[in-house]
């Protein structure tokens, strides 16, 4: 004889069930990735030159207005694009008739460090899924908005809800002294 149970889930699994699902459907909607601390990454030896830059401390917290930082990212822009193996550092690029994403970044870290930026963040990863190569840019958190500084692509900082999706697949992350790693290569801007 087979016995039936008329119902065929127990609560506490239903309950469990419901649980996941609800887990599952809300990490999907935040708007970073997720960005784990690392105690090593491949590019530390690389960093080495520029590692007191992003260490260096911050000056005076101020509020630092977009179009200061929309100005910097277009000087930057301004420079001709020159692949270099090497970090260079932001008097190098001052110095150079052209730089690179690595060095555009770490320049535009800098002189925002300089006046008081927090919450900056120097972001390896690809500029799309499909990239052939590694790209640089920072991202900044500032007022509740997080802005992406591309001084190699981009002329002025784009808000999260203006970047194409698909778009900036982080790999690494540095913050002054840490460093993270993205969990897992999604978009850096996930869409509702």
């Amino acid at each position: 004889m087979v016995l039936v149970s008329i119902v065929p889930f127990r609560p506490r699994r239903i309950l469990f069930l419901v649980a996941a699902f609800s887990a599952l459907s809300i990490a999907t909607c935040f708007a970073d990735s997720l960005l784990v601390t690392a105690k090593k990454t491949p590019y530390d030896h690389q960093m080495a030159r520029i590692q007191p830059v992003l260490n260096a401390p911050t000056s005076l917290h101020s509020v630092l207005p977009l179009s200061l930082v929309n100005q910097w990212i277009g000087e930057l822009r301004a420079i001709p694009y020159s692949y270099s193996r090497e970090w260079k550092t932001p008097s190098e690029v001052a110095h150079a008739p052209a730089a690179d994403c690595k060095g555009k970044a770490v320049a535009l870290y800098q002189r925002m460090r300089e006046n008081g930026a927090r919450n900056l963040r120097l972001v390896i990863g690809r500029r799309t899924p499909v990239s052939r190569c590694t790209h640089t840019w920072i991202e900044w958190t500032s007022a509740s908005v997080t802005f992406v500084l591309d001084p190699t692509i981009n002329w002025v900082a784009q808000a999260v809800n203006e970047i194409p999706e698909n778009s900036y697949v982080p790999y690494y992350a540095f913050a002054g002294s840490r460093k993270y790693r993205a969990a897992a290569a999604t978009p850096l801007y996930a869409r509702l």
